[in-house]
């Protein structure tokens, strides 16, 4: 286990989060006990998963076998697209505990908007729902616009506690970060580090590493902290599942932060579809 221990973001529910989590998108769940164990060994407290990526037993697996309490845990799943509608969407949650193992989830989410499917509202109420049944301690959102979280407000009188988007240097969503921030809604950045190398090699990124003695992983990681962002790096390499935990200990200066600001590509920068169109099941 390293030294550091994550900081803690408070929700406008009252409910607080670890602000550095542990991500497995795309890890098999084979696989997932043993680094999701790795990770809860290094010191993430916040694990972040989702039906999709078929690795919820998995991780289920391995809070079961941590001896780290219950309630020392964060965890995370998510709706998919295709469960989306009321009745659905309490069904998925179902499935998803039964997976996990899990009497009482810390955060559910909505996994995309999915505009054209129009359940997103529905899919809302039901998470609303589960709140209230104590069954979820917060709920929240993937990938949603602006309109959309202003919808779900005027629709429910509920805002999602957070929004999980694509995040990162090249596209990091300052204006609907704003957004956010007005209403008191978390941000977390999924694909925090870019997907590829690309990023990882950006010279302006390489220079400030080395002025800080760490790696261009870590300068991106404490670059998402000092914003605010909640942040969930994913990795099975046990060397990097520790030296992203470390990023913690990396300490950004002002001009840092503006540098790493100045890579901003607008929607150039985006790696992912667009939740205001996209569809898909």
């Amino acid at each position: 286990m390293t030294n550091f221990v994550s900081p803690t973001l408070t929700f406008h529910d009252g409910n607080t989060i670890p602000q550095l989590g542990y991500g497995v998108w795309k890890v098999e769940d084979t696989v997932a006990a043993d680094v999701v164990q790795q990770a809860i060994a290094a010191g993430y407290r916040h694990i972040d998963t989702a039906k999709i990526y078929g690795n919820e037993a998995g991780v289920g697996r391995a809070l079961a076998a941590t001896d780290v309490a219950r309630e020392d845990m964060f965890i995370t799943t998510k709706v998919w697209n295709a469960d989306q509608g009321f009745e659905e969407t309490l069904a998925a949650f179902d499935a998803s505990m039964e997976r996990l193992g899990l009497e009482y989830l810390d955060l559910y989410l909505i996994h995309w908007l999915q505009p054209k499917q129009g359940k997103y509202v529905d899919t809302w109420r039901a998470l609303v729902e589960l709140q209230k049944s104590g069954r979820v301690k917060s709920i929240g959102v993937c990938n949603f616009t602006i309109e959309a979280l202003a919808e779900l407000e005027e629709a429910t009188g509920v805002l999602p506690v957070i929004n999980q988007v694509e995040t990162h240097p090249y596209f990091p969503q300052a204006a609907l970060r704003e957004f956010e921030a007005s209403k008191g809604i978390k941000h977390q950045s999924w694909s925090p580090l870019g997907q590829g190398s690309e990023l990882l090699n950006d010279p302006v990124l390489v220079a400030i590493a080395e002025k800080h003695n760490s790696s261009v992983a870590q300068v991106v990681i404490a670059w998402h902290l000092e914003l605010g962002n909640v942040v969930i790096p994913k990795s099975v390499t046990p060397s990097r599942i520790v030296e992203n935990f470390e990023g913690l200990g990396v300490k950004l200066d002002a001009e840092d932060v503006v540098a790493i600001n100045g890579l901003d590509k607008g929607v150039e920068g985006r790696i992912s579809a667009d939740p205001a169109v996209s569809d898909f099941a």
